[in-house]
């Protein structure tokens, strides 16, 4: 027999005796409950704690990510637009047009920093982020090159707007769009980490680990030494069901705020970003179709495929009935003017179509559409907001107030089987 084998034989005989005596079947349970107490703290003030990180970090890296991974997305679609739009005007751009393309691309660029700040550099989303960055560079230098040409009234401006629209809607946008399901990605794993799912199960399992070896002390107590009660563990029993009672409304209240945050949050945000992209891509088709002078061409085509996926009655919108009408009425006028800018087009009268195009009626109320999604957008980013916050509370307390509760709980074990072991000496 080995030196370490002697020791741990001689305790298991040790604990093996104690079955046998009053005495050390208390002591027994004095050492199950004080082990059940202890684990139950631990783990109460460990899943609290994991649960606050999970949910900050929801709250200030993830969904933030997935913010600035929609504004790079959406600001790159937006310039393209924009550019083309600006294009078709002919000679020197519209000022309030120029503004906007170098807003779009000074939002992409501080949307890209930021976000590079919340990824590793080496996963995918800090490659997407590296190669948007490079491409940003090429794209502004052929815009620049296009707008030059087109005010010296060189047709081949065109092909140097077309070559940019190529590079950001091939390259560009879908490794914005990586890096918006990576962000999205980290806000499923950041709703994973809130919930501290393990840690909860376990707990749960201590929870009634303790509940148990509680009435059965009291139990067995009272048929050994025919007392009714034992106050102490009596009290015990009631500090164990206030902590239990405490866990259940702090992670029930958190959960049911993370559900809410997804729900009326996340999720519609993540639809509203996709339709204003695609409503910002048929206007773009329509700028470089008459651009191109394409007519009846593949960015036609591709037109009317963006206008059947651009509807406004997604259930994940529901909340906002009114903006999202709004949304689809000027959805409307913007289809109906489209097709005006069509039927002059394909009758021959190119310059009346690009008159159309470009007027301040049509563009006003392509403006107001995306203004409107923009609205909603910023209400759903409100209510994430106040759901994770709602989310968080309460779980800081339970961080410091779990592991007390369960050292007052296992005072008052050892108080109440104290008493009855002094009784055998």
């Amino acid at each position: 027999m080995t030196m370490v084998q002697a020791p741990t034989r001689a305790a298991l005989q040790h604990l093996t005796g104690l079955r046998h005596t009053s005495p050390g079947r208390l002591q027994l349970l004095l050492v199950t409950l004080l082990a059940l107490t202890a684990l139950t703290g631990l783990v109460a003030g460990v899943t609290a704690s994991a649960a606050a990180t999970g949910t900050a970090d929801l709250r200030d890296r993830a969904q933030p990510l997935m913010s600035e991974a929609q504004t790079v997305y959406s600001s790159l679609a937006d310039a393209d637009t924009t550019a083309a739009r600006a294009f078709i005007t002919g000679g020197l751009e519209p000022a309030v047009l120029t503004r906007r393309y170098e807003g779009d691309l000074e939002r992409a660029a501080a949307a890209l920093t930021s976000a590079a700040r919340r990824v590793p550099a080496d996963g995918r989303a800090g490659e997407a982020i590296q190669r948007i960055a490079t491409g940003l560079t090429r794209y502004t230098a052929l815009i620049a090159s296009a707008r030059t040409l087109n005010r010296q009234g060189k047709p081949v401006g065109a092909a140097y707007l077309s070559t940019a629209s190529q590079l950001n809607r091939e390259t560009l946008q879908p490794q914005a769009q990586l890096l918006f399901q990576e962000a999205r990605r980290a806000a499923d794993s950041g709703y994973d980490d809130a919930n501290a799912s393990w840690w909860l199960m376990l707990l749960v399992v201590l929870f009634v680990g303790l509940a148990v070896a509680l009435v059965w002390t009291q139990i067995y107590l009272s048929r050994s030494t025919n007392r009714v009660f034992n106050v102490p563990l009596l009290t015990a029993s009631g500090v164990a069901v206030l902590l239990m009672a405490g866990c259940v409304v702090v992670f029930g209240h958190q959960r049911g705020h993370l559900v809410a945050a997804d729900r009326d949050g996340s999720a519609p945000l993540e639809v509203l970003a996709e339709k204003r992209i695609l409503v910002l891509r048929e206007r773009a088709d329509e700028a470089l179709t008459l651009a191109a002078r394409a007519g009846h061409g593949p960015l036609e085509e591709e037109f009317r495929q963006l206008s059947e996926r651009v509807t406004f009655d997604d259930p994940q919108l529901d909340d906002m009935p009114a903006l999202m009408r709004e949304a689809a009425d000027l959805h409307g006028e913007f289809l109906t003017s489209h097709r005006q800018v069509r039927s002059l087009d394909d009758g021959g009268d190119y310059e009346g179509a690009v008159k159309l195009a470009a007027s301040d009626g049509m563009a006003q109320t392509f403006d107001r559409l995306t203004a409107t999604l923009d609205r909603a957008m910023d209400d759903r980013r409100a209510a994430f907001g106040s759901r994770s916050e709602a989310a968080g509370s309460g779980l800081g307390a339970l961080v410091v107030l779990g592991p007390l509760l369960a050292l007052v709980i296992g005072v008052l074990a050892t108080i109440g089987l104290r008493a009855r072991l002094e009784e055998y000496r």
